[in-house]
Parts: C-alpha cells; structure tokens; sequence
C-alpha cells in the first residue's frame, strides 16, 4: 500500500481512513475487531475515533469507540508503530463543547486510557469554539 504523508505531522497515512464512530454503536466489539483485522490486514494503518463516539446510544457514555480499539490494539498481532490513530476532543461529554485547556488536559489523559496506549498520533478538536481564547486551544506539543 503507498502510504502518504499527512501534511506537516511527519505522519504516514494509507489512501484510506477508517472511522471508528460505528465501533460500539452499529457494530459490536467482535465485529469492530474483525473489521480493524480486515482493515489493516488488507495494508491500510489510520483510525479515526472521539472521545465522544457513541455516547448518543442508550446506555453508552462516550469514549465506547476508543474503548473498543485499545482492546483491539491490546490483541492484535500488530506493533502499535503499525497503527495511525487519531482521536478528537471537544465535543460535549458532559460539560459542554469546550476546548479549554483544563478540560483538553483531562480529556487526553482519558483518551490514552481508553484506548490503552501511550500515544496518540494525531489529536484533534472534534469542533470549533469560539469562547476559549486562541491561546488557549493552541497548546504546544510536549519535546
């Protein structure tokens, strides 16, 4: 599969991203590690996932989606280099849509737990907000 780069994120991507909003919602736990196998099987790398995904459904609470892929990386025959996540935040989990940076502190140390790794590759604000200063949404990247 030729991979291509993501910008300036020195990020390798396959063509083709796979959106885990149906992990935990439309498709269950055997089901989503069966379509991550096929996926990564098939040479591609990238999931895309939130914070939020699938806290609309009855009895979710949010996080459902990266909850699913960190158990699924957890036994996967695959080395956690392989895989390219990208996760979102700032949607409302309960406070709110908010990018302040207290709340995207907290919110990225929940992320990394669910999805049981220590990194993310790519973290995004799920959407804008225009009540937190600039300043405060632009935190910079630990060296």
């Amino acid at each position: 599969m030729e991979m291509r780069r993501l910008g300036k994120t020195g990020l390798s991507v396959a063509p083709i991203v796979i959106g885990g909003n149906v992990f935990g919602w439309t498709a269950d736990e055997e089901t989503s590690f069966a379509i991550l196998d096929a996926f990564f099987d098939a040479g591609l790398n990238t999931i895309d996932t939130a914070d939020v995904y699938s806290a609309w459904v009855p009895g979710n609470k949010g996080g459902d989606s990266e909850e699913i892929i960190g158990r699924w990386l957890k036994q996967a025959s695959l080395s956690r280099d392989k895989a390219v996540i990208v996760t979102k935040v700032g949607s409302d989990m309960g406070q709110g849509k908010t990018l302040k940076e207290s709340y995207i502190l907290k919110a990225v140390e929940d992320s990394l737990s669910r999805l049981q790794t220590e990194y993310i590759d790519l973290y995004l604000s799920h959407w804008p907000d225009a009540d937190t200063p600039h300043e405060e949404r632009s935190l910079p990247l630990p060296s």
